[in-house]
């Protein structure tokens, strides 16, 4: 009875195949906001690692990782985000670009930016990292190294100087003012 015109189509819609009726599936579907887009690329990135799971030996990773587990040994996220949940007990040395303790870690921790133990979180051990962050109400035994990033312009430690006259210490003394 109508007959549509086919030159108006919008870009991107396939045309249903012959005999087919078209179907909500077969049009394209709206673009997500670029938001929701993020939130769900964040969220399939992180790994969690349960309550009743013990790991022990090296774990290595190319995700952001919260552990809610026991894990002894050797943990390595060089380029992600380390999350020690609540009821996470680790026994091992830690590499991650930022790691956060809310439960208990026991042995050296090294971050690329930051390391921050929240409230009742625990770290027994030596923290490196250049920023560190730690909430009143959390455990913190060892030593802070806030070391600047490798490449990070270093302040000159000693400045070169014109060579100096030497001067008498008895010409020092003659002119320091005495005050009374």
């Amino acid at each position: 009875m109508w007959k549509r015109d086919e030159s108006v189509k919008p870009a991107g819609v396939q045309p249903p195949a012959a005999g087919v009726p078209a179907t909500p599936s077969q049009t394209a579907p709206a673009p997500a906001p670029p938001q929701a887009e993020t939130r769900r690329q964040n969220e399939r990135d992180v790994v969690n690692i349960g309550k009743s799971v013990v790991i022990k030996g090296e774990l290595n990773g190319s995700e952001d990782l919260t552990i809610e587990g026991h894990v002894e040994g050797k943990i390595e996220l060089k380029d992600h985000v380390l999350t020690i949940g609540p009821n996470g007990k680790i026994n091992a040395q830690v590499f991650a670009k930022a790691v956060i303790v809310l439960g208990e870690v026991n042995g050296n921790v090294t971050a690329s930016e930051k390391v921050d133990i929240r409230d009742n979180g625990s770290v027994d051990g030596d923290i490196i990292s250049p920023r560190v962050a730690i909430a009143e109400g959390a455990h913190f035994r060892g030593s802070v190294d806030m070391q600047r990033k490798p490449g990070a312009p270093q302040v000159q430690q000693q400045t070169p100087q014109a060579p100096k006259p030497a001067v008498q210490p008895a010409q020092q003394v003659a002119a320091m003012p005495i005050a009374r």
